[in-house]
């Protein structure tokens, strides 16, 4: 069966095609054009109300869009005489661009918060730091340190962080020690300098304050258990870097975009 992200490129295509803008398209079908804009780039679901409106306005069946053999190379008459051929529209890829200060922030601004807490050591802090940036990644589609993360047996683990705490001790900026914690021994740091607020807007820091207040209190197992029915991780193989864009595909209740209610707000 085919995904969101196909179902979206094919309704983009057909809607090319036609030569409609996505107001045009959407109007005729009764949703926003933030609305449609979504549904093409996979990011929400359609409904079967929805999936009819796209049939009827953009003059395919429903069993030809959902069929395996969807071709997006046809060729189209213009004006009864010229043939035009039409391919698959450009789809966007993301790639994040690592901004070691910021993710340095990002560290001391999680630590500053919780590294009271005994829970809160190297494996909890690891899933901390996931799911800061890919929670903010699949709400804004923007990237906020750009660090790469991969999977591993304990969960998503960012890439290099070794390096980056090791240099942040060297610096005085944090300071690591071992702690027991029932009985198992468990690295912590804690933060020597206070975070510098002016590298995040308050986008950034809500969404690291909410996975703060929710996943915060986890003991390691449970963050990292909790980390693997993520569909970013899910669908990745192991010791594989994961794609930012598997965030879009997160269900309850991982997903932090809320697609149905961008369509409230907007009045559909």
């Amino acid at each position: 069966m085919i995904n969101n992200s196909e179902i979206g490129k094919r309704i983009a295509y057909l809607r090319n095609n036609k030569g409609l803008s996505q107001k045009e398209l959407a109007d005729s079908v009764n949703i926003s054009r933030p609305s449609l804009a979504q549904i093409e780039r996979g990011h929400r679901n359609v409904s079967v109300t929805e999936m009819v409106k796209f049939a009827d306005n953009l003059n395919f069946s429903i069993d030809e869009i959902l069929a395996e053999s969807f071709s997006y190379v046809k060729k189209y008459k213009i004006g009864g005489m010229k043939l035009a051929e039409l391919h698959e529209p450009e789809v966007r890829i993301s790639i994040p661009k690592f901004n070691a200060d910021k993710f340095k922030n990002v560290i001391l601004y999680i630590l500053e918060k919780c590294a009271g807490r005994p829970n809160v050591g190297e494996t909890v802090l690891y899933k901390l730091l996931y799911f800061s940036d890919f929670n903010y990644y699949e709400k804004y589609e923007e990237h906020l340190s750009g660090a790469k993360y991969r999977k591993l047996e304990n969960g998503p683990v960012p890439f290099g962080v070794d390096d980056v705490l090791h240099e942040m001790e060297s610096d005085a900026k944090i300071k690591s020690f071992t702690a027991d914690y029932f009985g198992y021994k468990q690295k912590r740091y804690m933060p020597m300098v206070e975070t510098d607020k002016r590298m995040f807007n308050g986008a950034e820091i809500e969404v690291m304050d909410k996975v703060i207040e929710q996943m915060g209190g986890m003991s390691a197992k449970e963050i990292s258990n909790y980390s693997h029915e993520d569909m970013p991780w899910k669908a990745s193989k192991d010791r594989q870097v994961i794609n930012y864009e598997l965030a879009f595909y997160r269900v309850a209740p991982f997903s932090v975009r809320g697609y149905d209610e961008d369509r409230e707000v907007a009045g559909v």
